[in-house]
């Protein structure tokens, strides 16, 4: 098949529907029992801490345990990871069915069992987006992982007015049984998946490995923070109209839980439009201006809501902040997506998570406590004005392009070795000897600090210039890496954008040679 594959052309692929058809179910029954939860909660505990508790409770363990999720879903055999995260979740759900239909749910029981299920959630949404490579050719990821997203926001559109339908006609223990069937559904779709057996790798990383290269990837990634220090901000204010969205609907427009479900459906639906309206957007607004746009629709969201107005208002309101969320979190999941190269995907979009659902569970602890102090009305038009503020602060930080070529370069020769080298021996020093005239020093280390950058974030833990006290032309760079495996790692990390960084560099080299590289193994003292 010549050309660009259709928007809808992964699902020709058998395996790929099946698993996508679950999981829209799977997520349509999760966005039921955190109707359920979310209005059980008004019940049992009316005040605005208590139920900002329970949005709490569902995202915080995402916070706390989305990067070793990330490092798991690298390191297991990811079908049975996720068949495995699958029975934790119906446990929770059978747990809380039982629970309401014999009357003894308490707020400490709901709260505890969300916690669960939260943790449920933050071991299987790395390994969901990592299994989209092994279901569809290369050719139509791009629309994998668009269907992907519509099928989160047809669960959102359906999942919550079902819900709310259900809990207001059957009750809640009805709603939880609901989701309960939903993941067996998932788990017989992952037990039909037959996925094939992984290849022996001899640089496997292990746990510990593998999570120390993403914290040092993450911590050197300056284009990352940015994404980062821009999600934080925008999800902490935003958080409030989620955090308080039951009180309004109880409080302000005098609803039920049906009511909460529709509203809840009409932000799901206006998702979906968002999502076909955003390619339109991107060719009149670059990625800070679609950000800026969707921080002032839903602030403008927030402020009408805190008004109380009739439903038949607060409805396209909340078509609205659907339109302006997906924008929002597309926006900021693309710019993560494009900077990052391909073996460290899983881990970083992992730290993105954490920030995300740190912000959200911090930023709903902490507007449910101004609601508690000053009432609902005021919340929200404190989160509407300070998110307000900060976007057009942050606006002045621009999101990365994305556009660098993060192909492996494999061009770093193989390091000489006498004897073999046991993989796990280390840490390793690396040294390269430059010849740099004087009049070319200040180019040197200006192109050099963004070599530091490169090497740190593809696996160095420590990295320094130096000069030869008798020879100031003479200057070696060094870094130290953890161990030899993780040398022979940094080999096949090298990006094509790193190897016009490092060739920058060389260019400044004056020797009748290319610059001199070492490498220096640590000796035990006392060992032959």
């Amino acid at each position: 098949m010549s050309g660009t594959p259709g928007s809808f052309a992964p699902l020709r692929q058998t395996t790929f529907a099946v698993v996508w058809a679950a999981t829209v179910l799977g997520n349509t029954g999760s966005f039921m029992r955190d109707v359920a939860s979310s209005w059980l909660v008004t019940d049992l505990a009316a005040g605005p801490a208590a139920v900002s508790l329970i949005q709490a409770a569902g995202t915080l363990p995402i916070f706390l345990l989305a990067i070793p999720a990330g490092v798991l879903s690298d390191i297991l055999d990811r079908r049975r990871f996720l068949i495995a995260v699958q029975v934790l979740l119906a446990a929770v759900s059978a747990a809380l069915m039982v629970l309401s239909s014999l009357g003894l749910m308490t707020v400490t029981a709901l709260v505890a069992l969300t916690f669960v299920g939260g943790i449920g959630a933050a071991l299987m949404a790395p390994t969901w987006q990592a299994i989209v490579p092994e279901l569809v050719p290369a050719k139509e990821m791009k629309g994998a992982v668009a269907l992907n997203s519509l099928g989160i926001n047809i669960a959102r559109a359906i999942g919550p007015a079902a819900g709310g339908l259900l809990l207001s006609a059957a009750g809640a223990a009805v709603t939880y049984g609901a989701d309960l069937a939903s993941y067996a559904v998932v788990i017989l779709a992952l037990l039909w998946w037959k996925r094939p057996a992984k290849a022996e790798d001899a640089l496997a990383e292990n746990f510990g490995g593998a999570f120390r290269a993403g914290i040092r990837y993450a911590r050197a990634s300056r284009e990352l923070h940015v994404v980062l220090l821009r999600a934080a901000i925008f999800f902490a204010f935003a958080s409030a109209v989620w955090a308080l969205l039951p009180l309004v609907a109880r409080n302000l427009l005098g609803g039920d839980a049906e009511l909460y479900g529709i509203l809840l459906g009409a932000v799901g639906l206006g998702a979906i439009g968002g999502a076909l309206l955003l390619p339109r957007l991107r060719t009149v607004l670059d990625a800070d201006g679609l950000m800026l746009a969707a921080s002032i629709a839903a602030a403008a969201v927030m402020a009408a809501l805190a008004l109380a107005p009739p439903t038949w208002l607060a409805l396209p309101a909340l078509l609205l902040l659907g339109i302006a969320w997906i924008v929002a979190l597309t926006t900021l999941n693309g710019a993560a997506q494009a900077i990052l190269p391909n073996w460290v995907r899983g881990r970083a979009l992992a730290v993105y998570l954490t920030v995300f659902n740190g912000a959200m569970a911090l930023g709903s602890l902490s507007w449910g406590l101004v609601a508690e102090v000053a009432g609902v009305p005021a919340a929200l038009l404190a989160g509407a004005g300070g998110l307000v503020l900060v976007s057009f602060v942050l606006h002045r930080v621009k999101l990365p392009a994305g556009e660098a070529d993060l192909v492996p370069s494999n061009h770093w020769p193989e390091p000489l070795t006498t004897d073999p080298v046991p993989h796990d021996r280390g840490p390793v020093l690396i040294l390269i000897e430059y010849r740099v005239a004087k009049a070319d020093r200040g180019p040197f280390l200006r192109a050099v600090e963004d070599l530091s950058t490169e090497r740190r974030r593809d696996g160095a833990f420590d990295w320094g210039i130096t000069e030869d006290a008798a020879d100031p032309e003479k200057i070696v760079e060094w870094f130290i890496v953890e161990s030899w495996a993780e040398h022979l790692r940094q080999h096949h990390r090298v990006s094509r954008a790193d190897a016009d960084v490092q060739g920058a560099v060389r260019g400044f080299h004056r020797g009748p040679e290319a610059p001199v590289v070492r490498h220096f193994l640590t000796i035990m003292p006392g060992r032959g």
